[in-house]
């Protein structure tokens, strides 16, 4: 555990894993000081949270006051380029993530997830499977739940399945899951790593840095970009077309896991609840966590069928005279627009757009021509997403995301699926996908 009692730290960033630090720091005797550059207007009650924890901070500005510090905890939305980044770095100081502060003080195993998508889905999944199976289990990370909000009530003999990002993993130092998973790595963020997809593989990789023989890597055996990594953990493996040497894998209708000479059925694909060869591949990465950790067969294969999936993710909304509204918000990137289309059968009315984050469009033409009706494009990259499309498919650019829904639903036939899967972030028109999604139901609700 990391001793900070008496030391001051400063967080840079008053999101919800940032206040969470800070209150970690307060509580163990340290001496936190909150700062970030939005308006006041976009933090609102956080200043009361802040207030009410007697944490210092600082709102509108990164002043001189932020260097003052024995170290730094960034948050994940505070880039690299960012003038307090930069400062801090020329003066020396210490700049670790809120993942690697909170894992400090974690008594209980950490499963981490990460991965360009899937990750939600997964982490949620495998929580889910755990406590199921009477393993005591927190969901937190990326999630939505800050690690530092749970940390404190994790006892040694639990879990906690964390979701995180390549952000997490740029700055930490002694970060070490017990067991640690790698679904995919596509291109994604590049925006945030110099255009280098490179770059943002190396982000990812970083889960397995610190992890020794005593730990588990389980990564997508499908994956060529997960070919040939350095680990020190005990590898396992996952894949929805290949027998794998150990791990879990899909075959003959069934999936199956494998730890010797002799693999093992665990259930039929049709007792999935989660449908989609994307989904697939989540549940293998999910069956072998709960393998490694001595779940039963039949646990596994009732959670598994049990399941309801994640907020945002293909969430099905409500239908309307025959036309079904589907949000699927947490579809920021490209790669899981193209398994979002390739998991409808009906025509698809596909409401893109938002800010763009150096996507290549042409991944999902084929898709696209295949499921796709018409596309309303949204936001600040509506040009971008017009202009790629508009000689492939019928495309307009909508104003709003109400003007997008409205125009869908007086455009759609009965049969037809109106679906929102942007690709790209939320920031240029909501808080979060969260936002944006929640924002989509109010819509469709009102239709």
């Amino acid at each position: 555990m990391r001793e900070i009692k008496g030391k001051k730290i400063t967080f840079l960033g008053a999101a919800r894993s940032g206040i969470a630090a800070a209150k970690i720091a307060k509580r163990h005797g340290a001496i936190p000081f909150v700062s970030d550059a939005a308006p006041l207007r976009e933090i609102g009650d956080k200043i009361t949270e802040l207030e009410k924890a007697r944490i210092e901070f600082e709102i509108g500005i990164h002043s001189n006051r932020v260097f003052e510090a024995d170290f730094i905890v960034t948050s994940p939305g505070v880039p690299d380029d960012s003038a307090p980044i930069k400062k801090a770095k020329s003066l020396g100081l210490e700049i670790i993530s809120e993942l690697e502060f909170a894992s400090g003080f974690c008594k209980g195993k950490i499963i981490a997830i990460t991965g360009t998508n899937g990750k939600t889905t997964t982490t949620t999944l495998c929580a889910y499977t755990l406590n199921n199976a009477g393993l005591k289990t927190y969901l937190a990370g990326n999630i939505g739940t800050a690690f530092s909000d749970v940390v404190d009530n994790v006892k040694e003999n639990e879990f906690v399945a964390l979701e995180v990002s390549s952000f997490q993993l740029d700055h930490i130092k002694e970060f070490k899951p017990y067991i640690a998973v790698i679904l995919n790595i596509t291109p994604d963020h590049l925006d945030r790593y110099e255009n280098s997809f490179e770059k943002y593989i190396e982000s990812k990789l970083r889960i397995t840095e610190n992890q020794n023989g005593n730990d588990y890597l389980i990564v997508n055996a499908d994956d060529k970009n997960l070919t040939g990594i350095s680990t020190g953990a005990q590898r396992y493996a996952f894949s929805t077309s290949q027998v794998v040497e150990r791990g879990a894998y899909f075959g003959e209708g069934a999936l199956y896991f494998k730890d010797t000479e002799h693999p093992d059925k665990i259930c039929d694909r049709s007792e999935l609840s989660l449908k989609g060869e994307h989904n697939l591949a989540n549940a293998l990465a999910v069956l072998t966590v709960a393998k490694l950790l001595g779940v039963k067969n039949s646990s596994v294969c009732q959670s598994f069928s049990s399941f309801k999936g994640v907020e945002h993710r293909l969430e099905f909304v409500r239908e309307i005279d025959g036309v079904k509204f589907v949000n699927d918000s947490k579809a920021t990137n490209v790669d899981s627009v193209w398994y979002a289309l390739r998991s409808f059968n009906e025509p698809l009315r596909l409401i893109l757009g938002g800010k763009d984050k150096g996507n290549d469009y042409s991944a999902i033409d084929e898709p696209v021509k295949k499921h796709v009706k018409k596309i309303y494009a949204i936001g600040s990259s509506a040009e971008k997403v017009y202009g790629h499309f508009k000689e492939l498919v019928p495309t307009e650019i909508k104003e709003s995301l109400e003007d997008a829904v409205v125009s869908a639903f007086k455009e759609a036939e009965k049969g037809e699926v109106v679906l929102l899967s942007p690709a790209c972030a939320s920031f240029d028109m909501f808080d979060n996908y969260e936002h944006r999604g929640k924002v989509f139901k109010e819509i469709v609700r009102k239709l």
